[in-house]
């Protein structure tokens, strides 16, 4: 039996040797085919990491505001910072990202509902949909995030998920739709490349109107109305954030191409990354020079602030803009940074980490010195990668770029604003914005949370060393010292 079998087994190895050439053939996709394939692939690894980066960027968030808010009240921001991450992961998957990017009508998207593979979005990508989905919905962190930071150490947890759940579900999708995805806004040319306004400039506005809703913190202003300055319990830890922002940055803005685009005219995403490297430098440099004019102190928080200042500007014209426009623009939006907190202070606002003029002044100077310095040469490759009407810039003889500017910015902050502070508005006559006099002296860690961020400060712990425990200098001076520190800290 077994004899017989094999003439009919030689046959059959046979017809698949002589079948397998022309099978492989058919198969072997062409060349371009190929380029495509692998163009793809690249794309989406590039996204991918730069959403990632982004991500990271929640990090800086917390290492910031922990850093410059009370003692009391660290772990308090910790638990806001991942409430609000996990609100805006979901809610832009039920309906942000359909919202944002679900069609180019001109006010807001109309289909991709809970993110439905199916359709088409309005995003010019190789990438897939869940990559794109991934980079988009780690923005709406990002300016969600920002809306908090003037709100810090006296609103309640149930204030920053309920105004998540809208902000991260209607007010960002609509605001980004405008811009990012191909709404009237980019349908007129206006320039906002990674988020200027669309990011950092609603949540700005954002944070305005629930601060003005809230008030300040108890004991920010004296009986005489002058501001008194409520310093945070951690440097080290603010200044770690800044860094971990700046790093998530070359996510943000080089990722923005979605994609590893590299252009003509020297246009690409690792041109991007030097000009938003540039920027923050030179943003720090600005503040440090203006913090010391006004304040005859090497000031280390406004030097963190100006390099955020500078990032946040680059962001809209970094695609746009040649290296020297980038410090430039870096540097003026630093150095405006010291002279809005005073102003701030002084129509009594309470902004504790400084965001309206970081995220706000300098998102309104970025957005606006794309229509001064947008290079023509940059302007007609970028205009024919995205399909909009970009123009160059009032720096060579534009001008029709910078009234675009200015009404994209009037209206999309109009709009934050607006729907922000009927919302928040909505909140304070219901369950209220702010928890009570007496739990926000007690710091939010134990009133909101039952524990503590710093449980060694407060309460006793088994195995701790004793609070009044000093290992410094033994005399008068340096146990005053000690003391001194220690009140100032809590």
């Amino acid at each position: 039996m077994r004899l017989r079998r094999i003439p009919w087994l030689l046959a059959c190895a046979a017809l698949a040797l002589a079948l397998a050439p022309v099978q492989l053939f058919a198969a072997k996709p062409s060349v371009d085919d190929q380029i495509t394939g692998l163009t793809a692939r690249i794309d989406t690894v590039w996204v991918v990491v730069a959403a990632v980066l982004v991500l990271f960027m929640q990090a800086g968030f917390a290492m910031l505001e922990i850093g410059l808010s009370r003692m009391k009240n660290a772990g308090a921001v910790a638990g806001k910072i991942m409430i609000n991450l996990a609100i805006a992961l979901l809610m832009f998957w039920v309906m942000g990202f359909a919202l944002a990017f679900g069609g180019t009508a001109k006010f807001a998207g109309s289909a991709g509902w809970f993110t439905d593979l199916g359709t088409t979005f309005s995003l010019v990508s190789n990438a897939p949909i869940q990559a794109q989905f991934f980079f988009q919905v780690v923005f709406c962190a990002v300016s969600l995030a920002i809306v908090f930071g003037t709100m810090l150490d006296r609103t309640k947890f149930a204030t920053y998920m309920i105004f998540g759940v809208v902000f991260a579900g209607v007010i960002y999708p609509i605001g980004a739709h405008w811009s990012f995805g191909g709404g009237w806004l980019a349908q007129q040319g206006f320039i906002d490349f990674a988020g200027s306004t669309v990011v950092h400039l609603q949540g700005a506005m954002a944070a305005v109107a629930g601060t003005l809703l809230l008030g300040p913190r108890i004991g920010k202003f004296g009986r005489d109305g002058k501001a008194i300055p409520i310093p945070g319990h951690s440097i080290p830890l603010a200044m770690l954030g800044v860094i971990i922002l700046w790093v998530g940055w070359m996510g943000f803005n080089p990722g923005s191409f979605l994609g590893a685009f590299i252009g003509d005219n020297g246009v690409s995403f690792a041109d991007v990354a030097l000009n938003t490297n540039l920027a923050a430098a030179a943003g720090v440099i600005g503040a440090l020079i203006v913090a010391y004019l006004l304040f005859k102190t090497l000031d280390v928080s406004q030097m963190g602030n100006g390099a955020i200042a500078g990032l946040v500007a680059i962001t809209a014209p970094c695609a746009f803009v040649e290296p020297w426009a980038a410090i430039l623009i870096g540097f003026i939006a630093g150095a405006a940074v010291p002279g809005i907190v005073l102003l701030v202070d002084r129509i009594h606002i309470d902004d504790p980490i400084g965001c309206i003029p970081v995220h706000g002044i300098a998102g309104i100077w970025g957005t606006l010195s794309a229509g001064l310095f947008a290079a023509p040469d940059r302007t007609k490759t970028l205009a024919a990668f995205a399909a909009f009407p970009f123009k160059k810039g009032l720096f060579y003889g534009g001008g029709h770029q910078m009234l675009v500017q200015a009404y994209g910015v009037a209206a999309t902050g109009g709009f934050a604003f607006a729907a922000s502070f009927l919302t928040f508005f909505a909140i304070k006559k219901t369950i209220g914005l702010r928890v009570s006099e007496a739990h926000e002296l007690s710091g939010l860690d134990i009133s909101e949370h039952g524990m503590f961020g710093y449980p060694e400060r407060f309460i006793d712990v088994p195995g701790a060393e004793p609070e009044d425990a000093f290992h410094g200098p033994s005399t008068t001076a340096g146990l005053a010292a000690a003391t001194l520190t220690k009140e100032a800290t809590s």
